[in-house]
């Protein structure tokens, strides 16, 4: 009898029950859409196709006729742009080294960077305009304090947790403890740093997002909440029409 747990399904199939749940979600939107623009044809929650190829058409190919910007790009391109400086790699690495290499700096910092690791990012973000002003230094500054405490933690659990043999093998021929880090510790700890920048990128995201929707004039997280704005507008007026 074979057991469920040890039946592996071809490439095909696992190509087809990946797609499966995709079709599903597919036309389940389908069939709510054509059910919300039956009842109301000028409904935006959920869109035709058509429509949304007319908007990816319109944000996409041609100019903004008032700022003379393709919106969709311009604004992918400053997210991007803030995300790229928010992601600290550098910070995290030379940070989190020292704290799993060097046990003074451990003993000292090990607890600060602990508590700053557990504070909501996004509570502090008041704190980060007062500090910063609305401008692209408090946006990065949120990245930075949300995602770089977790990369110093990983990498210093990390640096920790190297065989203690390696220190002892390089400090009998005579390596020092730059050479150390440079030489045992670097290598063994930038393929946990790419792990960690890429589990960090969906963090840095949310972070990205709630602050452009609060103080940006560019940047993806400005354009949805421009959007969200304009169905709250576009409800009210419908039930204002409704309700006469």
């Amino acid at each position: 009898m074979r057991r469920l747990m040890n039946i592996a399904p071809s490439r095909t199939s696992s190509l087809l029950l990946g797609l499966l749940p995709l079709a599903a979600i597919l036309v389940l939107y389908v069939a709510a859409s054509i059910a919300r623009l039956a009842a109301n044809p000028t409904d935006k929650l959920l869109s035709s196709f058509a429509a949304m190829g007319d908007v990816l058409n319109r944000y996409a190919l041609h100019a903004d006729p008032r700022t003379g910007e393709v919106l969709l790009w311009s604004d992918t391109f400053a997210s991007l742009e803030r995300l790229a400086l928010g992601l600290a790699t550098m910070i995290g690495l030379v940070a989190g080294i020292a704290l799993g290499v060097i046990p003074l700096v451990r003993a000292g910092l090990g607890t600060a960077v602990a508590i700053v690791a557990v504070v909501p990012p996004t509570a502090i973000l008041p704190i980060l305009f007062i500090v910063f002003g609305l401008g692209e230094t408090s946006k990065v500054a949120l990245i930075v304090i949300g995602v770089t405490p977790f990369l110093i933690r990983d990498l210093a659990i990390q640096g920790q947790a190297l065989p203690i043999e390696q220190n002892v093998k390089a400090q009998s021929l005579g390596a020092s403890s730059w050479q150390y880090i440079i030489r045992v510790a670097l290598p063994q700890l930038l393929p946990r740093l790419i792990e960690g920048v890429r589990l960090s990128l969906g963090p840095a995201w949310l972070f990205l997002i709630a602050a452009e929707a609060i103080a940006a004039e560019s940047g993806l997280g400005y354009r949805i909440f421009l959007v969200r704005r304009y169905l709250a507008m576009m409800s009210s007026f419908h039930m204002s029409r409704g309700s006469r």
